[in-house]
């Protein structure tokens, strides 16, 4: 790739990822993106708990540095790269399931790559198929969300609650060592 072909994909990306945070949903998106988010939350519940995955806990400590931390970091940081930079907006493409199922893909993979590197004490977790799956699951709605609506943020609230949800009462933090 040239310098310039180069710096025209940054561009593309960065205008992208841009585009995606400046947008607000519609209410009709807002309204959108709470089906979306219940049938996304439903169909990991059920993974989850029938495989074991998910297990009710007694309320973890620590719920207001979780709060603030998950939002930081796994949800915008995740959802900025796998849905921000990946996903094109409607001005890009009318096609996004190849965008979806490549993002949702990445998404998985990134799991196995974190727990086989500086994750090794979740690799117990994030390396099993049921985890993985629900990955996918929450993957395939986060990208969905950001397609349907233009905008990051309902896939950063969705994956924030998810993941605030399962670390605090769903054996997530023991699960993370």
């Amino acid at each position: 790739m040239t310098g310039s072909g180069m710096a025209q994909s940054v561009n593309v990306y960065g205008r992208r990822l841009v585009s995606a945070l400046i947008t607000l949903p519609s209410p009709q998106g807002w309204a959108l993106s709470l089906g979306i988010g219940l049938a996304t939350l439903t169909a990991m519940a059920a993974i989850g708990f029938l495989s074991g995955l998910y297990h009710l806990t007694p309320t973890q400590p620590g719920l207001a540095l979780r709060l603030l931390t998950v939002v930081l970091v796994p949800a915008l940081g995740e959802e900025a790269v796998f849905r921000g930079l990946l996903m094109p907006g409607h001005d890009e493409t009318d096609r996004p399931a190849l965008a979806i199922v490549l993002s949702t893909a990445l998404y998985v993979v990134w799991h196995a790559v974190e727990a086989l590197t500086f994750l090794p004490n979740a690799a117990g977790v994030f390396l099993q198929p049921d985890f993985l799956l629900c990955c996918a699951v929450l993957g395939i709605g986060c990208a969905l969300l950001r397609w349907r609506t233009g905008s990051l943020w309902p896939a950063v609230i969705l994956h924030w609650v998810l993941v605030v949800v399962w670390q605090t009462w769903l054996g997530g933090v023991s699960a993370l060592g």
